[in-house]
């Protein structure tokens, strides 16, 4: 307790320790790597009265004060019925010393390199992201695209096909040569011979009996044809 007290008057209880018990105050020092067996001035030198070597039996601390001729000067408290007293000891019953100065020493290391700053990490650039937009440039994406085109028009175009229905002629629909929009059957005539316009009530009946095919234009009384008007149907009264 005696040096607990010293340590904390002379503020290097990190250096030192503040231990009750002595076993305890001895591996302190082993764990910070500041144990040794040779002594020196201001070292604590740890004693097992029984000789033993483990830090475990040690039973009695004091501070080196020197060294001298094999044997160690030292300051001690409660010994020989006092509380401090100097001392000269033998070494035979010294299990090791604590050394201050390597815990300071090892504390100033530890504290540089925990103040130590590596270099920040280069960042490493983000990926781009894929997207599914970017699948559309490959030569993969483009001869499936028109596959897929070439085969939606098919199907379009066959769908048409099918509504279609074909309408029949009628004899008043079979194209006419017009000229201001009349058609003058004599002169110029429609059709050729080979496939007319009509055909003669005597050889086919295109119609029923109350509703007979249209013959023909009219003549007149000089036996002129009549011209008739495009756009009116042979069979409808005359405004």
């Amino acid at each position: 307790m005696f040096i607990a007290w010293a340590a904390d008057r002379a503020g290097i209880t990190d250096y030192v320790g503040s231990f009750a018990w002595t076993p305890s105050h001895a591996a302190w020092f082993i764990k910070q790597g500041a144990w040794s067996s040779r002594p020196e001035p201001g070292a604590l030198v740890f004693y097992d009265w029984k000789g033993g070597k483990s830090y475990q039996g040690v039973d009695h601390v004091g501070i080196v004060e020197s060294v001298s001729g094999g044997k160690i000067h030292t300051i001690e408290a409660n010994v020989d019925g006092v509380w401090l007293k100097r001392k000269v000891r033998e070494t035979d019953k010294v299990v090791g010393y604590g050394l201050p100065r390597l815990v300071k020493a090892n504390a100033t290391l530890n504290e540089i390199r925990s103040t130590e700053h590596p270099l920040a990490p280069v960042l490493r650039e983000r990926e781009p992201q894929g997207s599914v937009f970017d699948v559309l440039g490959t030569p993969h994406a483009l001869l499936a695209v028109m596959v897929l085109t070439t085969i939606v028009l098919s199907l379009r175009f066959a769908g048409r096909r099918r509504g279609t229905h074909r309408r029949l002629a009628w004899p008043w629909s079979a194209p006419s040569r017009r000229d201001h929009g009349l058609s003058w059957i004599d002169a110029d005539p429609a059709w050729t011979e080979d496939d007319p316009a009509w055909t003669d009530a005597d050889h086919e009946q295109a119609w029923a009996d109350h509703e007979r095919a249209w013959s023909g234009p009219e003549r007149g009384s000089d036996g002129e044809r009549v011209p008739v008007v495009i756009g009116r149907r042979p069979y409808e009264p005359e405004p």
